[in-house]
This record gives structure tokens, C-alpha cells and sequence, in this order.
């Protein structure tokens, strides 16, 4: 199969697409899916340059990606609820020794961690959603919003930020997002109600008294002056220090680190919100899957500059 791989940790050169990659084989509980499209995030250039070595043991040569949209072409002994020909989606479980991620042609997947896809919905809109959409609706859940709520979501216009404000506004809560002056406009159209725009003003000038607010940008001090007594935060780009720990602790305030945890479940659950219209998937830029693509797609997401998901398209729609 074709894959694109990584040798050694560095930058974007690093990847190239090869066109004799040892193929997947599934278990009993697993289905293999022939990749459509898939995307990157955030986490594929920092594992790229070397950032997760702490975490994983890899071997190289390294297959990175961890969204897959695709259709089934084999299913194992013990699925029973796909059938070969499904158009299916999923955030896959990271493998331990990142031989295998999601951007091949072929991926072995656990059953439990994929969806069927709307059949409205493009491949290449399904291969946006997986990490991003699940984080956003777990940490959500972890906030406790609800109708009503006043929640704060960090960097609006990011991939999980447009998610959440879109989801945060369909339970009914109010939404300050942060965003550029260029990207205003584009989260007011997702529903934000306030907008911040960083360059020019504190959050804290802003806002007050929220219920929750969803840190993605490692700004944790801040979240937690604009938080009310009993107020929650979640961070999923920082490690709390045990000073803000502390703090969050004397104002009755909870500070937690979230880390996403892949289940098919949820992802039926963006799925429908999808269907109800409900929720939009924005892709900021697709790339086809060649070496000159894929490097291109990372020195994009990179640049810090994309608006929305930067998807690696196998099969063009």
C-alpha cells in the first residue's frame, strides 16, 4: 500500500509517500478501511519533530495521522455491526508502534472507535471531524455546559474551537470565543456571541463570572480570572501547575487536563448533529497524497494561519 513516512524526527522534508508499505492485518475486532481521505492536526507535526517521544516507543519507519474516513473492505470475526462497502469514519487508536497511522491507503481500525458516515457527508468533511469534533464534544461534557451556560472557547477559528462553539450554542449556552480580526466575522457566523480579539484587549477586559471555559491555547491563568465561583476549566494544551491547582481549589473553582478518548458512540453523535444541521465541518485546504502534498499539508497547519481542517485526500471527490 501507499503510505507516507517519516525516518527520522525533523521537519516537513522528512515525510515522504512510498508506494510499498507493508499492508495492515486486522483481529477479530477490528475492520480494515480503505483511506478516502484523512487530516492533520496539531499533534502530527509535533510527533513529527519529535515532541511525543516521551510517550511512545516508535521504531521507525513512523505512519502518522490519527483521522480516517474511508470504506470498508474487511471486517473481522467479531464485528457485527459493519459490513464490507460501508462509508465509515473514525479517530483510530494510536498505535504503540506507529507503524501504522492514518496516513496509507489501508487502515486496520478497532470496530468500537468508528461510525457510519451521513450520507450527505463527503469523505473528505468526515476525515475533518474525528479528533478535533470528539475532543470538542467531550470536553463539552467535561465542562458541564448546558442551556444557559456561559462558556469561554479558546482560539474560535481552530479546528476544535469551530466545533465546540457550534455545539456549545446547540445546548443553548452563550459563547465568547478569541479570534484574530480576520476570523471575527467567520466565528460570529458559528455562533460566538462575543468575540475577543486578542491583539487588542485581555479576555479579562472582556468577560467575567463564566461557567466554563475550554483552554486550547495554554492560557490557564486567564481562564481561571474570568471563571466564576464553581466554574469549570478544562486545558487541553497545558499541564496545570500545582499554583493554579491551588487557586482553582480556594474559589471552588475545578481545573482539569483533558486528553480525548476515541469512541464510535461519539462520533454518531457529531454525526447526527451534522444531519440536524447542526453543526458545519470547514475545511480550510485539501491536499492530494504525494510527497510534495503531505509536506505541504504540515507547513500549512504549521503556519498557524489555517481556518479549519487541512485534509490529505486519497481518492478525490
Amino acid at each position: 500500500m501507499k503510505a507516507a513516512i517519516i525516518n527520522q524526527y525533523g521537519d516537513s522534508n522528512e515525510l515522504s509517500v512510498v508506494d510499498d508499505y507493508v499492508n495492515p492485518t486486522i483481529t477479530d475486532d477490528q475492520i480494515l478501511i480503505k483511506t478516502y481521505a484523512t487530516s492533520v492536526n496539531p499533534i502530527d507535526y509535533k510527533a513529527r519533530q519529535g515532541a511525543l517521544k516521551c510517550m511512545f516507543n516508535w521504531q521507525f519507519p513512523v505512519v502518522l495521522g490519527w483521522d480516517i474516513a474511508g470504506i470498508v473492505v474487511e471486517i473481522g470475526d467479531d464485528v457485527t455491526d459493519f459490513t464490507v462497502g460501508d462509508r465509515v469514519f473514525a479517530r483510530p487508536d494510536m498505535d504503540d508502534t506507529g507503524a501504522f497511522g492514518s496516513y496509507a491507503t489501508l487502515m486496520a481500525v478497532n470496530a468500537d472507535k468508528v461510525a457510519l458516515m451521513p450520507e450527505t457527508m463527503s469523505f473528505a468533511e468526515a476525515a475533518a471531524l474525528p479528533l478535533a469534533g470528539e475532543t470538542a464534544l467531550q470536553m463539552l461534557n467535561e465542562l458541564h455546559v448546558t442551556a444557559g451556560s456561559k462558556v469561554l472557547i479558546q482560539a474560535g477559528a481552530g479546528g476544535v474551537g469551530i466545533v465546540a462553539i457550534q455545539l456549545a450554542k446547540a445546548l443553548g449556552a452563550t459563547v465568547a470565543t478569541t479570534a484574530s480580526p480576520e476570523n471575527a466575522a467567520f466565528v460570529q457566523q458559528l455562533g460566538a456571541d462575543v468575540v475577543i480579539d486578542y491583539h487588542q484587549k485581555a479576555i479579562t477586559d472582556v468577560i467575567s463570572q463564566y461557567d466554563a471555559v475550554l483552554d486550547s491555547v495554554g492560557d490557564i491563568d486567564a481562564g481561571l480570572a474570568v471563571l466564576a465561583h464553581g466554574g469549570r476549566i478544562v486545558t487541553i494544551s497545558a499541564k496545570p501547575t500545582s499554583e493554579q491547582l491551588a487557586a482553582a481549589a480556594a474559589n471552588n473553582q475545578t481545573l482539569l487536563a483533558g486528553w480525548l478518548q476515541p469512541n464510535g458512540q461519539d462520533l454518531a453523535k457529531l454525526a447526527a448533529y451534522y444531519q440536524n444541521d447542526a453543526l458545519k465541518i470547514v475545511i480550510d485546504a485539501k491536499f492530494p497524497f504525494t510527497t510534495a502534498g503531505v509536506r505541504a499539508a504540515h507547513e500549512r497547519i504549521e503556519s498557524h494561519h489555517a481556518r479549519g481542517k487541512i485534509v490529505i485526500e486519497m481518492v478525490a471527490e
